[in-house]
């Protein structure tokens, strides 16, 4: 599909530009509230703490000043609170832009039946997402949760962080977006397509997925790109020399960044598209909002999403077209 296919029409149009005016009203307000509130609330720490170092030089060795354990603590706090302060003073930005959003992207959203969004919560579909399709992690995050109808399948769409560790030491096993969809003909077992990875992270990822076998699709640059995993050889087989390796060969023209992956699980089947941007994110509460700027790349980007979830859809499928 060309990306006129998914914008709305003149009426549709109309409509959300109007929104779009009635948000500028507001933003404008609490553009002003936030450039007086965030010097405020955070000068009022940075003040706190020099007062307070201030205090500390008076009583501490001269050779621990600025440095002793006191200090130390109380630039942390001083973070932590400053930090804390700043998202406080940002609220008025951030309800603001999430109400909008919550209005905003059903309507954008038109080629889609049955639309529906959250923020934040849990999708659905998360807990079918084979976990050998992403590797071992112990936190994850939500933003932007879409699901509903495209081309007569239903989906589930969702951005997500996980992640493995905690503090400095975590690392990212997934970020990016996820499309969840029913598949066409259920898949009898697990496959799943990744990046290959380097031999350490390998390594620790084989332990996770002992239980699959790992298949070539007989193709040396895709192979060298991708592992291919499964419980179920067989069946996986001529998929894996077939239809998948032809959908990501066009994937790779289509997300060259980071290889998209796949993952096929019984009746469910899910596109991952690594990837850092937000993509219905906002431009910040100082930016005027611009429906071609702004709104119309977020129509195109789900469009593409979608349709890309469509091709991929018919791995599975005996007499798919295509």
């Amino acid at each position: 599909m060309e990306t006129a296919d998914f914008m709305p029409g003149e009426t549709a149009t109309a409509a959300i530009r109007k929104d779009i005016e009635s948000y500028e009203a507001a933003r404008a307000s609490v553009a002003r509230q936030v450039r007086w509130r965030v010097p405020v609330f955070v000068g009022l720490v940075v003040v706190a703490v020099v007062v307070l170092t201030w205090l500390f030089n008076k009583v501490a060795d001269p050779n621990e000043q600025w440095f002793s354990p006191p200090h130390v603590f109380l630039y942390a706090v001083g973070f932590a609170a400053s930090s804390l302060l700043y998202f406080q003073a940002m609220k008025p930005a951030t309800r603001l832009q999430q109400s909008f959003r919550q209005t905003l992207l059903p309507i954008i959203f038109g080629f889609i039946r049955d639309v529906r969004y959250q923020h934040g919560g849990r999708p659905n579909s998360f807990d079918r997402l084979p976990r050998e399709a992403v590797g071992p992690f112990n936190r994850q995050a939500f933003d932007d949760v879409i699901s509903g109808r495209y081309d007569e399948f239903p989906f589930e769409l969702y951005e997500a962080e996980l992640r493995e560790g905690t503090g400095k030491g975590s690392s990212t096993a997934f970020k990016g977006v996820i499309v969840a969809f029913e598949a066409i003909e259920p898949f009898p077992g697990i496959l799943v397509a990744t990046r290959r990875t380097n031999a350490v992270i390998g390594f620790f990822r084989g332990m996770f997925t002992a239980r699959m076998q790992e298949l070539s699709s007989g193709e040396p640059l895709l192979d060298e790109t991708y592992e291919f995993r499964t419980d179920n050889v067989e069946a996986a087989r001529p998929l894996v020399t077939g239809r998948l390796a032809q959908a990501l060969k066009w994937l790779g023209e289509t997300w060259p960044d980071d290889p998209a992956r796949v993952a096929l699980n019984g009746g469910d089947g899910f596109l991952l598209l690594p990837q850092a941007k937000n993509f219905f994110e906002l431009p910040d509460i100082s930016v005027p909002l611009d429906y071609n700027r702004h709104v119309a790349p977020m129509i195109s980007d789900m469009g593409a999403m979608l349709a890309t979830a469509a091709l991929v859809r018919k791995i599975g499928a005996k007499n798919a077209a295509g």
